[in-house]
């Protein structure tokens, strides 16, 4: 089974963390690392709407460093020249994907660790959240294990979506 985790370098929006952590939850994601300190202070404004936080570890991240093994490739997501466009890029199955801060971008330092950088192509920027979605929903598009049952549909859709639909003939 494949393992993913995401690196978020010094967050600085709770609210984008939040729709980190719903993500990481409905496209498996096994952790999600933060660096930096602007997290800390901002993290009484968090919006996990599905808790994700209790079943997903946060962790504090020191260094990327930390993070290398051999059977993981360190993957970045950021607009920068080199990068390989996101629909072109085969997804390893071990994977860290490392996002950079909402005002800036993935350090040199950070960048030295890292496998291959992708990039979603967008005119300008997506926030970090969003990035994190189109990023996980890709590599969920082209696993070739993914589940599209109508069981998995019911099982996983809101409580409150009872709702059918039937194509017209």
């Amino acid at each position: 089974m494949s393992k993913v985790q995401v690196v978020l370098i010094n967050p600085k929006s709770a609210t984008n963390v939040g729709g980190v952590m719903r993500a990481a939850g409905c496209y498996g994601v096994e952790k999600v690392h933060h660096t930096g300190n602007r997290y800390g202070f901002a993290q009484k404004f968090a919006t996990d709407t599905k808790q994700r936080i209790d079943e997903i570890p946060l962790c504090a991240l020191e260094n990327i460093e930390t993070l290398v093994k051999s059977d993981t490739k360190i993957i970045a997501v950021e607009l920068i020249d080199g990068a390989t466009p996101l629909p072109h890029f085969e997804h390893p199955e071990n994977a860290i994907y490392v996002l950079g801060p909402e005002d800036g971008s993935i350090r040199k330092d950070v960048l030295k660790h890292c496998d291959d950088v992708v990039y979603v192509p967008t005119v300008g920027c997506m926030n970090l959240a969003a990035t994190v979605n189109v990023v996980l929903y890709d590599r969920l598009a082209k696993a070739s294990n993914t589940d599209y049952s109508r069981e998995f549909l019911l099982q996983n859709r809101d409580n409150n979506n009872r709702v059918t639909f039937k194509k017209k003939n």
